[in-house]
């Protein structure tokens, strides 16, 4: 049987793995292994801060919402609880850019989340 020395796939392999690996620093776009190491990494890490991302969002609208309520007088989580008693359906992410750009709009909600309290109590 002759041999097959796999030319032509083995190199439309090699250039589509060093294509994706195309910017990378060094060796890592240049030599097939490093390159395949370097996109394998690149991938696992990719997942992983896909995820990541929405904890990071989810802990700065907090602490954007935190601030602004402590400026008030009051705390982020006896707001959030009179928010939610009150019926409100803005999400943190809401409440967080109102807090930023329209300062009387979320005074009103401070006020009323303080007020259902008070009636809950």
């Amino acid at each position: 049987m002759p041999r097959v020395s796999k030319g032509a796939s083995r190199a439309q392999k090699r250039r589509k793995l060093l294509r994706k690996a195309r910017g990378y620093y060094g060796t890592k776009s240049r030599f097939k292994t490093q390159a395949k190491i370097a996109l394998m990494r690149a991938g696992r890490n990719a997942w992983r801060d896909r995820r990541r991302k929405k904890r990071e969002y989810r802990m700065l609208w907090i602490a954007r919402i935190t601030a602004a309520c402590r400026m008030r007088g009051t705390r982020y989580s006896v707001f959030i609880a009179g928010v939610q008693r009150a019926g409100v359906l803005l999400n943190r992410k809401m409440l967080s850019e109102i807090a930023i750009h329209d300062p009387a709009t979320f005074d009103r909600l401070v006020e009323l989340s303080g007020v259902k309290l008070a009636k809950a109590a």
